[in-house]
C-alpha cells in the first residue's frame, strides 16, 4: 500500500488516489464514501472504493465479475468495455450505469456495496452511448438518463441526450432528445462525460469538455430536464500545473460541506484523482470548485472524523494461491489460469498460446494499476515447467511493453531473459543477453521512476546481488488506459499440461 494523499495535519494533497482510476463517481450512504471508474477491458470490472474522508481510500470490491458479450473479452480488448461509470444510492440499492460504446447503456444494481451484484442489465442498446448517468427524482417520481456519444463508433460527438427512464432502471421511455449541443456554445467542443443531478429546484449536469489532456470542467443548468441549458466552466487549468482537470461526481458530507472529485490526464500513469472543494455561489446559484475555478494542490480535509492514512492495497503474498483485489485480468478468466493450494505465493498455469510473443494479445495476463509516485515493484518467481519455450515474468503493459523473468531453454536449462516491444512492434525482442538461472528462480524487480521510466534488474540468488538488465524503458500508456504492471505465465502451443510458475512476496515500495 502506497499512502501519502493524507499529510497528518488536518490537510492532504492531491491526487488522493495516485493511478489510473479513470472517470470516478462517487456517493454517499449515511457516513460512507463510496466511488467506482472505468474498467475498460478488464476483469472483474467496475472496482469499488470506500472511504470515509473523501482522502482515505481503500478498494473493497467490484460490481462485475465477467464483460458482456462474454465471447467479445475472451480476448483483450483494452479500450473497450466499461466506459465511464455513474454510480447512484436510490430506493435502499446501489446503482451502477455505464455505457459500453460498442453495444449500449448497462446497469448493475445492489442492496449492499459489496454485493451480491445483479448481472447486467441492456438498458438501452446501440453504438457509440457512452458515459450514462440515471437520475431519479424524488419529488415527482419521475426517472432520467442522460449520455454522451463517442464518435468512433456512432459519427455523432459533442452532444448530450436526455431520456424519461422507467423507475426501475430497465429501460428508457422514448426516443431520447439532444439536450445539450456543444456545437452551439461558442470554444466548447468534445462535451462528454455528464453527471447528472436535481439541486436548489434546478436540473444539474456536470459534464467536461475540451478534451482530456487539456480540458474543462462543465456546469449546465435547466429549469426543465429537456432544457434548455445555460452553461458556465467551473474548473480550469488556469496558473496551475493540473492539466484537464475534469470529469468526476459531486458529493455533499454529513455535515454539509460539498466536495468535486475528478481526473487528471498523466499520461502512463493514466487517469489519476484530485479531490476539490466545492461551493454553491449565494448570488447566482452556480458551482465553484478548487480555489476560485483553478484546482487546489494541497487544502483542508473535510470536516468529518480523523481517519487512518489508507490506499488502495498494491502488495500480496497471496495466501492460499488466492490474489488481492487490486488484480485484474486483460479479459475474462478462464478456469485454471491461477489455481488455490495451502501454502502462500500465486501459482499461474502456463498457458498455451499461439501469440506468446505479443503479451498485449493475451487475455492470462494479471495486472494491477501503475503507481503514479517512484517507487520498485518486486516479485520473486519460480518455473515449474519442463516444457521448452515455457516462460514466466514481471512486465510493465501499454500499448508498448518490457518484461523480465524466466524461460525453460530447448536444453533444459532455465534462463532469464528480458524482452521489450514497440508500440509498433508485432513481437517482442530481446532487451539484454539471455543467462542461466541455475535454480530455476529469481527476484525480479522494476524500479519506476520519474515519467515512468523504468529500470529492470534481477537477483538470481547466487550471491551477486541485484543486477541490472537493459537499457531504460519508457512506460506508455493504451489509448484510454494507464500502463499496468503484469504477471503471467505462458507455453507454446501443444499437448498437455505445460507447468505452471509460482510468484511470492509482490512489493510496491516508493522509492
Amino acid at each position: 500500500m502506497i499512502t501519502g494523499a493524507d499529510l497528518g495535519d488536518g490537510t492532504y494533497r492531491n491526487p488522493v488516489l495516485n493511478a489510473d482510476w479513470s472517470d470516478p463517481d462517487v456517493v454517499r450512504v449515511g457516513d460512507d464514501f463510496y466511488l467506482t471508474a472505468s474498467s475498460f477491458g478488464r476483469a472483474p470490472g467496475l472496482p469499488l472504493l470506500h472511504s470515509r474522508d473523501l482522502v482515505n481510500w481503500t478498494l473493497v470490491g467490484h460490481a462485475l465479475e465477467r464483460l458482456r458479450p462474454a465471447d467479445e473479452f475472451r480476448v483483450p480488448r483494452h479500450d473497450c468495455g466499461v466506459w465511464a461509470p455513474s454510480l447512484r444510492y436510490h430506493d435502499d440499492r446501489f446503482w451502477i450505469f455505464w455505457g459500453d460504446p460498442d453495444h449500449g447503456i448497462y446497469q448493475v444494481n445492489s442492496p449492499e456495496i459489496r454485493g451480491p451484484w445483479t448481472s447486467p442489465h441492456l438498458v438501452k442498446e446501440g453504438k457509440g452511448l457512452i458515459d450514462a448517468c440515471p437520475l431519479w427524482d424524488e419529488e415527482t417520481g419521475e426517472a432520467y438518463l442522460v449520455h454522451a456519444w463517442a464518435k468512433s463508433r456512432s459519427g455523432v460527438k459533442n452532444r448530450l441526450t436526455g431520456h424519461r427512464m422507467h423507475p426501475e432502471g430497465t429501460g428508457v421511455l422514448d426516443e431520447g432528445k439532444v439536450i445539450v449541443d456543444g456545437d452551439r456554445i461558442p470554444g466548447w467542443f468534445t462535451i462528454e462525460g455528464p453527471k447528472l443531478y436535481k439541486h436548489d429546484d434546478w436540473f444539474w449536469i456536470l459534464a467536461p469538455a475540451g478534451g482530456v489532456e487539456t480540458g474543462w470542467q462543465g456546469a449546465l443548468r435547466s429549469r426543465e430536464f429537456f432544457g434548455p441549458y445555460e452553461e458556465r466552466i467551473v474548473l480550469e487549468q488556469g496558473d496551475t500545473d493540473v492539466n484537464g482537470p475534469h470529469q468526476g461526481g459531486w458529493v455533499r458530507t454529513p455535515t454539509g460541506e460539498d466536495w468535486f472529485l475528478h481526473f487528471q490526464q498523466r499520461g502512463p500513469y493514466g487517469r489519476v484523482v484530485h479531490l476539490q472543494p466545492m461551493r454553491w455561489d449565494g448570488a447566482d446559484g452556480w458551482p465553484v470548485m478548487g480555489d476560485a475555478g483553478a484546482p487546489v494542490a494541497v487544502h483542508r480535509k473535510p470536516d468529518l472524523p480523523a481517519q487512518p492514512p489508507a490506499a488502495p492495497a498494491t502488495d500480496d503474498d497471496f495466501p492460499g494461491g488466492r490474489y488481492g483485489r487490486q488484480w485484474q485480468w486483460t479479459a475474462n478468466p478462464q478456469d485454471g489460469w491461477a489455481t488455490q493450494h495451502s501454502g502462500d505465493g500465486l501459482r499461474l498455469s502456463c498457458v498455451r498460446r499461439s501469440d506468446i510473443h505479443d503479451l498485449r494479445k493475451l487475455p492470462n495476463v494479471l495486472t494491477q494499476r501503475l503507481p503514479g509516485i517512484t517507487c520498485t515493484a518486486e516479485v520473486e518467481l519460480r518455473l515449474d515447467s519442463e516444457e521448452p519455450g515455457a516462460r514466466a515474468g514481471l512486465a510493465v503493459l501499454g500499448d508498448s511493453f518490457g518484461w523480465i523473468g524466466l524461460e525453460r531453454a530447448d536444453d533444459g536449462t532455465v534462463r532469464l531473459v528480458h524482452r521489450f516491444a514497440e508500440s509498433v512492434a508485432e513481437r517482442e525482442r530481446d532487451a539484454d543477453r539471455p543467462r542461466e538461472a541455475p535454480e530455476g528462480r529469481v527476484r525480479l524487480r522494476i524500479r519506476i521512476g520519474a515519467g515512468a521510466r523504468c529500470r529492470f534488474s534481477y537477483d538470481l540468488g547466487v550471491g551477486d546481488g541485484w543486477e541490472a538488465s537493459g537499457p531504460v524503458f519508457a512506460a506508455t500508456p493504451w489509448r484510454w488506459v494507464g500502463a499496468l504492471l503484469g504477471l503471467f505465465a505462458l507455453a507454446p502451443v501443444g499437448g498437455g499440461h505445460a507447468g505452471a510458475a509460482t510468484f511470492t512476496q509482490f512489493r510496491v515500495s516508493p522509492l
